[in-house]
């Protein structure tokens, strides 16, 4: 073990359980200390799940990155093990950035990442150069390999970037090769995903450019996933600097789904359906595994370039990961719910049904919570005069509350942080053009301590937000202009 990892390994031990369990999420991944981005290495192994994170335990904001390590055998109660990779060598000197792990046909688990160096050009201006490097272990210790790096400059193919080379995603073909994505940025300046195959996880081979932007969607993308589902193939990648287009995709750093169909002679993906991932304010970087019960599960990275200000100041950790969702492809949408293993967290069960909001504010006995699964139905009470506006209200006591508020004539889903208690000018609103009816809004609204993650009919879209409002607030109320009827059914989750 190299001085940087014990020295990493050492720290986090120290410092990370001076935290108390009171003041992380309860079921959500957070670091152990310091600074979480982008999960890494989300797999199956050795009968557990395994999450490896961007990290920077020695403050809480980023820096040089190592990998972060948890371990569950049900995706909602994690155990820390400690680091797995510090940027320890002349290749990753600057940082080991994102990557993926797979098992290996002799047992041992190998993380595939991205190793960043610099190089200083003519012009005395100093850059970041980006290769992919491995490492292998035991799911617990890891070594690098000692030919890395395994893909530079010379494996891209003509006028792609070696500054944009990032992020690998591995995955066992079905013809017993493996294959990686990567994250390119050619020529234009826009954002591609090259494909690569080995044989054995150590020597790679360019094979295609699965997919360009053209300038479509933003510029660089970044983590990109590449899976079959549903008789689908689905890219998941994440857009930097990207523009608006109406309410699916907003200004800066976005998420990206594209589902189409493999061209099996090209290695390309023939473009059939685009979409937003999550339509909220905190989500990035998303990376999916498969379960042993043959789910494809998805887990992001909760924050957002753009809204890392957001945050609780005296806090010793930063950032949380989403709520692990099971993925589904319908009518050429991407679906998202909770993973099943919640079910088991589900406690106290409170149900209300046909209460009837009209041109009020109102509170239901025992529906209330900061760690909580909610479902919700709003309809109109009178179907030929909808209500014009409802609104849920969570997170809340006299001072702060978060709202979520549906108009049903725009058929519009909002939601809005800025009275939970952040002190900064940034995002604290998105909106979210839902598909359907005015005649029934389905939610499910699952809150952690720190988070609010929005299910809207059925998983059809999410949107997902940090709040950091203090921990007494635990009201929820709702609010209807005009008549609405609602179901509710309340959990607390233990």
């Amino acid at each position: 073990m190299s001085e940087m990892l014990e020295k990493a390994r050492k720290y986090e031990y120290e410092q990370g359980k001076q935290i108390k369990a009171e003041d992380r999420p309860a079921f959500h991944v957070s670091p152990y200390v310091g600074w979480m981005n982008d999960p890494n290495g989300f797999s199956y192994y050795q009968g557990e799940y395994h999450l490896f994170y961007q990290y920077y335990p020695y403050d809480t904001h980023w820096n040089s990155m190592h990998w972060g390590h948890v371990v569950s055998k049900d995706l909602l109660h994690w155990k820390h093990l400690p680091a797995a990779l510090a940027p320890d060598e002349d290749y990753d000197k600057i940082g080991c950035f994102s990557g993926s792990a797979i098992e290996l046909e002799d047992g041992r688990q190998l993380l595939l990442y991205t190793a960043v160096d610099q190089e200083t050009m003519e012009d005395g201006t100093v850059r970041d150069i980006q290769t992919q490097a491995v490492a292998v272990g035991d799911g617990k210790d890891y070594k690098k390999y000692e030919k890395n790096p395994v893909l530079t400059a010379k494996d891209l193919p003509e006028g792609a970037s070696k500054v944009d080379f990032r992020d690998p995603k591995i995955w066992k073909g079905k013809d017993g090769n493996f294959y990686c994505v990567i994250g390119s940025r050619p020529a234009d300046g826009s954002g591609q995903i090259l494909l690569y195959r080995s044989e054995n996880g150590f020597d790679w081979k360019f094979v295609s450019i699965l997919a360009k932007n053209k300038k479509r969607f933003g510029k660089m993308w970044e983590c990109p996933d590449f899976f079959e589902l549903d008789g689908k193939h689905v890219l998941l990648t994440s857009p930097q600097d990207m523009l608006p287009e109406g309410l699916e995709y907003h200004n800066g750093n976005g998420t990206l789904c594209i589902i189409g169909e493999m061209d099996q002679d090209k290695y390309t993906l023939k473009e059939q359906f685009a979409q937003s991932v999550d339509y909220g304010i905190d989500f990035y970087a998303m990376q999916t595994l498969g379960t042993p019960d043959g789910r494809r599960i998805m887990i992001g990275w909760m924050q957002n370039w753009d809204t890392i200000a957001h945050r609780c100041n005296d806090s010793k950790w930063f950032a949380q990961m989403s709520l692990p969702r099971e993925l589904s492809v319908k009518n050429g949408r991407l679906y998202q719910t909770p993973i099943k293993e919640l079910d088991a967290m589900r406690k106290d069960r409170v149900e209300y049904n046909n209460v009837v909001i009209n041109n009020d504010t109102i509170s239901l006995d025992k529906i209330e919570g900061r760690t909580i699964d909610m479902e919700l139905v709003i309809r109109p009470e009178d179907k030929e005069n909808v209500y014009k506006k409802f609104a849920l209200r969570f997170a809340q006591n006299e001072r702060f509350h978060t709202e979520l508020c549906f108009r049903p004539d725009e058929s519009v889903l909002k939601i809005d942080r800025k009275f939970s208690g952040s002190e900064r000018a940034l995002v604290h609103q998105r909106r979210c053009l839902v598909n359907g009816d005015a005649n029934e809004l389905k939610l499910r609204v699952i809150l952690d301590r720190f988070s609010a993650e929005v299910f809207i009919n059925d998983g059809e879209q999410v949107m997902s937000a940090v709040i950091f409002t203090e921990q007494e607030a635990k009201g929820i109320s709702f609010f209807a202009e005009g008549a609405a009827k609602i179901d509710v059914m309340k959990y607390d989750l233990v």
